[in-house]
Order: C-alpha cells, then sequence, then structure tokens
C-alpha cells in the first residue's frame, strides 16, 4: 500500500473553501468549484482523495440544538475495556441524541456529547446505554453543559500570497 500523497496548493485551498458557508443550491460543489476556478469534477474527484486518504473524515452540517427543543447537554465519558470499546461505540452510535463519539487513550475511553429535551431525557438515555454495554456508575463521567460557548475554529491552509500564485487572486 503506497504512502497517501501530501495535499498540494489546490487541495489546501479546497480544504480553506470547505470551511466556509457551503451554498444551499442544487448543486453546492458546483458552485464551490466555480469560485476556486477549478471544474466541479475535479473538486469532487480531489474531495473522494481526501477522503479515501483520510484527511477529511466528512461534510456535515453544525446544527444548533436548542433552537430544535434540546435545550439540556452533557459530554459523557466512559471506562471501557479496549476489546469492548467498538461494541460499546456501536451502541453509543445507536441513539439519536448522541451527536458526537471519541475514542481516546485514556482510562475514560470513549467520549460522547448527548442532548435531550431536559435533563430526564439526558438520565434515561445515559441510563440504557449504560444497561445496553454494562457501564457501571463509578466508570463514569458525566460533565452536563453549565454555559454553550461555540467557538469558530478553522484551519488555514495557505496565506493569501499562497492563493495568489496557485489561482491568481486572494
Amino acid at each position: 500500500m503506497k504512502d497517501p500523497a501530501l495535499p498540494d496548493a489546490t487541495d489546501l485551498y479546497i480544504l480553506d473553501a470547505l470551511q466556509d458557508d457551503i451554498p444551499l443550491v442544487p448543486r453546492p460543489f458546483a458552485a464551490i468549484a466555480q469560485q476556486l476556478g477549478i471544474p466541479e469534477q475535479v473538486l469532487l474527484d480531489r474531495l473522494k482523495r481526501l477522503q479515501d486518504e483520510g484527511i477529511v473524515r466528512g461534510i456535515s452540517p453544525v446544527l444548533e440544538s436548542r433552537h430544535m427543543g434540546l435545550t439540556a447537554a452533557t459530554l459523557i465519558a466512559l471506562h471501557v475495556p479496549g476489546e469492548r470499546v467498538h461494541e460499546i461505540a456501536a451502541i453509543i452510535n445507536s441513539y439519536p441524541e448522541v451527536s458526537h463519539n471519541y475514542r481516546r487513550d485514556n482510562y475514560y475511553a470513549l467520549w460522547f456529547t448527548l442532548s435531550g429535551k431536559n435533563e430526564g431525557d439526558i438520565r434515561r438515555v445515559l441510563s440504557e446505554i449504560q444497561s445496553r454495554a454494562g457501564i457501571a456508575d463509578n466508570d463514569v463521567l458525566n460533565l452536563p453543559t453549565v454555559r454553550k460557548l461555540k467557538v469558530d475554529v478553522r484551519f488555514s491552509f495557505l496565506n493569501d500570497k499562497e492563493k495568489e500564485d496557485t489561482f491568481g487572486s486572494a
């Protein structure tokens, strides 16, 4: 198996563009490709390669759960034996109230966010997950949201000079 190719300047410009708002049009990737000055198929082929190489994990919306009636949220960490991580992650992922699930190299191996209409909903879902997974209360770290902060994290891959050199204008 050959090593994945390092992203070139066009790949990096695509990655920059994907961190902006995706246009809500019938063909959003055509609109992004036009903005970048490349054919849509080139953009799609490069995105496929970047996904295949593990550089892009996915492209998805960021939703504001409170506007959908989900006013309670918490971050949960579970102590999970290494041989059961995938099994228990599948249980966690089966709940629509779970929006993220991450594995960490830590005593608490699985971390996930859980949202609900109220604290009772969260307790119910967490209790179901624990029951199905066989996780004891002392192996759960529950960190309820006290104050919600949204941080808009973006990674700048090219500076304006590199963009200009690649595409003719920043």
